[in-house]
């Protein structure tokens, strides 16, 4: 939900949200243990990690719902510890659950939103109008929100955190149990707030969410930022880039092996995998070698990394502990 309706400054920061050593501590856990980030405006950030490696209390903290033990941070150019008003003013918040009133229906939940925000009747009313037609639920205004689908009422959800319009809107798992149609749908929405000029930072449970939206990625686990970057630049910090040739006969098959000694091989499926990055010279120097045997290939694919296995690379416990959704495919 929002926080509040902001005022614009003169100069926008370079950077949307900027940390550096942020910590939080509950007894003797450590939840966040010295975290830094500069994440551009008018861009999308995403944090990855393992149920329990903070991105939660990250959010909490930069949307000053909760403290922090140490560190410093700033959201759209305010303190958090000097102007947390500031900072409430600018940004709008999207929880992991819908925060609607059943009872209301979706007109009144914005209209809601806007005299919390304190706008005035005609521009509460202009601005709910312009939200529920911008995400497609101008047809349904005055249903209860009660009967809305899970897509529904995550795109309602979003539209009563921009009626304040925020400089900053933090997503903190905002896809979580939706269908693959009703999740591509809240990445339109989120491409077009960026294009927009708002700054999304967003924390996802769905590692093709953040291929598919973040400028950057960081990884958080126990705590630490173990790698930022942007997602192909994780990705080639991760070994594993190979070329698979598959063959139709044993014989090609064979020569082809005896080609690639340090190739791993698929006896079923008769199908070799070479190492190698599949830039144009390495797949030149494959094909140019492939072709000196005399065997042709029935077909030829190039495999890299992707973030699942940035993920499970990175991370101390994230094949056992984490729910994320591993090879999600969305078609």
């Amino acid at each position: 939900m929002p926080m509040s309706n902001h005022t614009a400054d003169d100069r926008p920061p370079e950077y949307a949200v900027s940390v550096r050593g942020l910590r939080k501590s509950y007894g003797d856990k450590t939840v966040l243990d010295g975290i830094d980030l500069r994440i551009p405006a008018g861009t999308v950030f995403a944090l990855l990690g393992p149920n329990g490696a903070g991105k939660t209390t990250t959010v909490q903290i930069l949307s000053t719902l909760i403290t922090a033990d140490g560190g410093q941070a700033q959201v759209a150019g305010h303190d958090l510890t000097s102007s947390p008003h500031g900072v409430r003013a600018a940004i709008g918040v999207t929880g992991q659950f819908a925060a609607l009133d059943d009872l209301l229906t979706a007109r009144e939940n914005l209209l809601l939103m806007a005299d919390l925000l304190r706008l005035g009747k005609a521009e509460g009313r202009a601005r709910a109008g312009e939200l529920l037609a911008r995400f497609g639920i101008a047809d349904v205004a005055d249903t209860r929100a009660a009967t809305f689908s899970g897509g529904m009422r995550r795109r309602l959800d979003l539209a009563m955190t921009l009626v304040g319009d925020p400089k900053v809107i933090f997503l903190d798992e905002p896809t979580t149990g939706l269908d693959p149609r009703s999740r591509r749908t809240m990445w339109e929405t989120v491409r077009s707030l960026v294009a927009g000029g708002v700054t999304v930072f967003l924390t996802t449970q769905y590692l093709e969410e953040a291929d598919q939206l973040a400028d950057r990625v960081a990884v958080l686990d126990r705590g630490r930022i173990v790698a930022e970057g942007t997602a192909d630049e994780l990705k080639a910090r991760i070994p594993g880039s190979h070329v698979r040739l598959r063959f139709t006969d044993a014989d090609a098959y064979e020569r082809a092996a005896e080609a690639f000694p340090g190739a791993a091989r698929d006896e079923e499926a008769l199908a070799l995998r070479v190492a190698g990055e599949g830039g144009v010279e390495t797949l030149r120097a494959l094909l140019d070698r492939l072709d000196a045997t005399g065997v042709r290939a029935a077909d030829l694919s190039v495999h890299t990394p992707d973030l699942d296995d940035v993920f499970l690379a990175l991370t101390s416990d994230g094949a056992a502990d984490s729910p994320l959704h591993m090879k999600e495919t969305l078609r």
